[in-house]
């Protein structure tokens, strides 16, 4: 019985985390639709940074056709004077025809070479050498398929967005301090400065890394519940032209609304993957992550016959 609801609860935490994902450039679609038609369809085109096609296809997939298609989802953390890292990386194929999901957390400090750079280091360091460009091609290496698509959400952008809301509130699991910041356990609201800093806690987190990224996850979900509720389209002006600037995308808006509306639901079938064989450690002062070849080939294979490659 545990066991059965710990599965339910792990779907249920999937859901959420592609809606959160998702939901972050579609947000304006979700909550109004043609609403705000302008101000939607300016923030939608601000966000648009188209990118070649992936050399891993021969032909260009099409959404609205209903071919599978894949996306990069990248949770970047930069400000003005640091090119940044992505501290989130999470390869996502999509099926139609199978109506479902399939999601590869790829781990931070994973050891590879960054395509086009002639290193072999953390692959979030593809982000810091060449962008969202390098991140594709360094992925696409690692993974040995094609990225179609890709959505980048810059944390820091979400200080001006979570302002515009008003702030927003989240469920802190555990007492954290940090500089002249504390934040209590339990429920806390904050301003965007407070959320911020909140969410890049990573020393002071016993769980170090998965705990900075569980509360990146919390800001993300609590923006997109605030700011679908009624009361909140006042305050749609300000969040739009944020959001237009903390989120980029090769989707075009045509493929956006297509996605929304014709691949509504499909969520219900996402199957969450993560590397379960790896070994860790030291070279030189840094710390590294290994995954396992034998299962990194296995999820290879696994994505491929999912984009129906294979």
């Amino acid at each position: 019985m545990a066991a059965k609801q710990t599965r339910i609860s792990r779907k249920k935490k999937h859901r959420r985390l592609l809606k959160m994902l998702l939901g972050t450039f579609l947000i304006a679609l979700i909550a109004f639709g043609g609403k705000l038609g302008f101000s939607v369809h300016k923030a939608l085109k601000a966000m648009q940074q188209p990118i070649a096609q992936s050399e891993k296809r021969e032909q260009a997939v099409s959404i609205g056709s209903g071919d599978p298609f894949s996306i990069l989802l990248l949770g970047i953390d930069e400000t003005a004077d640091d090119a940044g890292r992505s501290d989130t990386m999470i390869v996502m194929t999509v099926n139609p025809q199978e109506k479902s999901i399939k999601m590869l957390s790829i781990p931070r400090d994973t050891r590879t070479a960054i395509a086009g750079y002639g290193t072999v280091e953390k692959i979030n360091h593809a982000y810091a050498r060449g962008g969202i460009k390098m991140s594709i091609a360094t992925v696409e290496q690692f993974m040995d398929i094609p990225i179609d698509y890709y959505v980048s959400v810059n944390m820091d952008g979400f200080k001006k967005i979570i302002d515009a809301l008003d702030g927003v509130t989240v469920k802190n699991d555990l007492d954290l301090t940090y500089k002249s910041y504390h934040f209590a356990k339990g429920n806390i609201a904050m301003n965007g400065k407070e959320a911020l800093v909140f969410s890049r806690i990573r020393k002071q987190d016993p769980r170090g890394d998965f705990g900075r990224q569980l509360r990146q996850k919390q800001i993300i979900e609590a923006v997109l519940q605030k700011g679908t509720r009624f009361s909140s389209i006042l305050k749609y002006e300000g969040v739009l032209e944020s959001v237009g600037g903390s989120v980029k995308t090769n989707l075009s808006i045509s493929e956006m609304f297509a996605l929304q509306k014709q691949h509504k639901g499909i969520e219900q079938h996402i199957e969450q993957f993560q590397f379960k064989k790896f070994n860790g450690g030291y070279i030189g002062k840094y710390w590294y992550f290994f995954p396992d070849e034998a299962e990194l080939d296995s999820y290879r294979q696994l994505f491929k016959q999912h984009l129906g490659l294979s």
